[in-house]
């Protein structure tokens, strides 16, 4: 008795939540490797898009129960079935404005990843729902659930004092899922690139417009991307560290650029002439506005112009890749896994080397 008519199972309800049967299929056993079992049953919220795809990639390479809820067509689904060994994909429609469907998603787990998100706005979807209310909401769920790790995606330049209200709502989301999860890990990358990235291919699709707009001719701002797969590798070491929770990790390539230097480097590699022109906000903006109107997904938007010429942030005081094992990845090693496509045919089977390497920015 803890006091005066209190008992100790009144007096620690908390406990009593936080104390979850361990099924047998879900005791790590067996040699490394997809059809072993790792003992993580893991939800993955966002799995169709750019990055999810690599985590599950990662999670079912190891032997993983893996659940995916999924709001899209089941033929978007396909390329994620052969990740996982038999039966350890779990695929579950749900609904992300239904608390409910959340608890069902969550509710036998024990890691829960948070990969939600879209570059641009939809009139059912809007930033502060993507970033603020669903993982507010998943935060919330998870932890009553019991579920012992969280994991959170922001941005490197999460800031309420961002132009680009898709990096103000990241920093809005990140604040809402600490208060609601005190323990979640979060992670914050800058622009990823790899194989299907809005980012590289973008630049070097921008060709069909007969040069590159770049505000300032991108002297102005300093990027420093990250590959997808070092990021994927980061959430599964940060799953398996259990000296991660409550952190924040800066996830960010080893190398800084400036715009100009960067998409200079882009075209190099696509063996592509380089057109770059001066363009004024407003009227980039102007440009974006009627990409904009596009019913289906605008190639580009107003603020997607923002958030491209922002520079990226740096946190010497947080931790890193370096801080979960994993040794970033350059730009140059992977640019030509990503631009080949966009060479002509006689380029086509041209070596790396032959493009000049991209001019680095001091740290």
């Amino acid at each position: 008795v803890v006091g005066p008519g209190i008992s100790v199972l009144a007096a620690a309800p908390s406990v009593l939540q936080q104390h979850r049967q361990v099924h047998h299929a879900v005791i790590p056993h067996g040699r490394s490797g997809r059809s072993s079992v790792s003992g993580i049953v893991a939800t993955v919220f966002g799995a169709t898009g750019f990055l999810g795809r690599y985590v599950v990639n990662r999670l079912g390479r190891i032997g993983s129960q893996v659940i995916i809820p999924y709001r899209c067509d089941q033929y978007d689904l396909m390329y994620l079935r052969p990740m996982g060994d038999l039966g350890q994909l779990l695929f579950l429609e749900w609904d992300c404005k239904d608390k409910d469907s959340i608890r069902r998603a969550v509710e036998h787990s024990n890691v829960v990843i948070n990969l939600v998100g879209k570059e641009w706005e939809t009139k059912n979807f809007n930033f502060e729902d993507e970033f603020v209310n669903i993982p507010t909401s998943i935060a919330q769920i998870t932890r009553e659930a019991g579920v012992e790790t969280l994991i959170h995606i922001s941005h490197l330049n999460a800031s309420m004092k961002s132009p680009s209200k898709y990096l103000r709502s990241k920093a809005v989301g990140e604040k809402a899922v600490r208060e609601e999860f005190p323990d979640a890990i979060i992670l914050k990358p800058s622009e990823m690139f790899g194989r299907e990235d809005r980012f590289l291919n973008h630049y070097a699709n921008m060709r069909w417009f007969g040069g590159v707009p770049l505000i300032s001719l991108g002297k102005k701002t300093v990027k420093q991307p990250v590959y997808v797969v070092d990021v994927a590798k980061a959430i599964i070491n940060a799953v398996k560290d259990p000296d991660a929770k409550g952190k924040t990790y800066a996830l960010a390539g080893p190398n800084r650029y400036l715009l100009y230097d960067m998409v200079e480097y882009i075209y190099a590699v696509c063996f592509r002439t380089f057109l770059p022109y001066p363009l004024p906000r407003p009227l980039y903006h102007l440009v974006a506005r009627f990409f904009e109107i596009n019913p289906f997904e605008p190639w580009l938007t107003r603020d997607k112009v923002d958030r491209f010429h922002t520079t990226d942030m740096t946190f010497p005081d947080l931790p890193g890749l370096e801080d979960l094992g994993i040794q970033p990845t350059s730009l140059e090693q992977k640019a030509i896994e990503v631009l080949r496509r966009h060479r002509k045919y006689r380029w086509l089977d041209a070596e790396l080397e032959e493009a000049k390497p991209a001019k680095t920015y001091p740290m």
